[in-house]
């Protein structure tokens, strides 16, 4: 195999919070207060450590995914700091940018809401 090849790894986490939101549809029950089971896969790619054989120690992201998971986690996502409005895409910027300084950076962050069918993935850089 080629030395330079590249791997994604990912791990995923949920967490339970609520939100109010203004919308053009579903005006009533968007601006109530309500909640979501949200899940997120973060996705990193990069070659492997010639010394550890991994792209990054996957116990070093789930410690930094239940840093992020605990800001998020039973909150009401209004009053996130760093948030704004709480849409899917502002989740996934929201993760992103929580996990900008790891090497390798994150490549993928989706969140989803699995009852609803609804999600969102943010690409970044190759």
């Amino acid at each position: 195999m080629k030395a330079s090849a590249n791997f994604t790894v990912s791990q995923r986490f949920y967490f339970d919070a609520a939100h109010t939101l203004e919308r053009e549809m579903e005006t009533a029950s968007s601006r109530r207060i309500h909640g979501h089971t949200y899940h997120a896969d973060v996705s990193l790619r990069g070659p492997r450590d010639p010394a550890t054989g991994m792209v990054v120690d996957l116990g070093l992201l789930r410690q930094r995914l239940e840093a992020v998971r605990e800001r998020l986690d039973h909150h009401l996502l209004d009053e996130v700091p760093g948030l704004g409005t709480p849409t899917l895409e502002n989740l996934c910027v929201f993760i992103a940018d929580a996990l900008a300084d790891m090497q390798p950076p994150p490549s993928r962050v989706r969140v989803w809401r699995e009852p609803l069918g609804d999600a969102c993935v943010l690409e970044l850089g190759d």
